[in-house]
């Protein structure tokens, strides 16, 4: 299940794509905009920061940035900086991989070999899923909803 952090985080950089190439945005006009809590979305936004995602602008005009293109930025990069690797066990993660304790042969072990399908589909998806893709299906989906 995707945590607050991951959505938050991800409806955040989608407001800044919008926004790319306009200036910063202050994190209150995202934390309005988007119905998060600010203190929290502080503290994302910090982590993104730190990762390479963002940046920052201090005093009058400041806010915060997409320090990449949105095309360059996929909601796996932000999934796995936000919540750590995407698979639901270890022994499947390319990340962050352990043997499981408890497993008499990793090989053939069934929950390994369908954990490790659903990681590699979800993997697939969302590693090619970029910030601008999903603007883009948005503003779609916003223009014939209008119609």
């Amino acid at each position: 299940m995707l945590s607050k952090k991951s959505k938050y985080g991800l409806k955040a950089l989608l407001v800044l794509g919008e926004k790319a190439g306009q200036g910063p945005v202050l994190v209150s006009e995202i934390s309005r905009r988007e119905a998060i809590p600010q203190k929290f979305l502080e503290a994302i936004l910090l982590e993104l920061k730190r990762h390479g995602i963002v940046e920052s602008k201090k005093g009058k005009g400041g806010g915060y940035f997409l320090r990449r293109r949105p095309e360059d930025i996929t909601f796996g990069e932000v999934i796995r900086v936000l919540d750590g690797p995407l698979a639901a066990v270890t022994c499947v993660s390319q990340t962050a991989y352990m043997t499981c304790a408890e497993c008499v042969d990793e090989e053939t072990c069934g929950v390994r070999i369908a954990m490790k399908e659903v990681r590699d589909a979800t993997a697939r998806i969302l590693d090619h899923r970029t910030l601008a893709d999903v603007h883009t299906k948005v503003e779609r989906l916003k223009r014939k909803k209008r119609r």
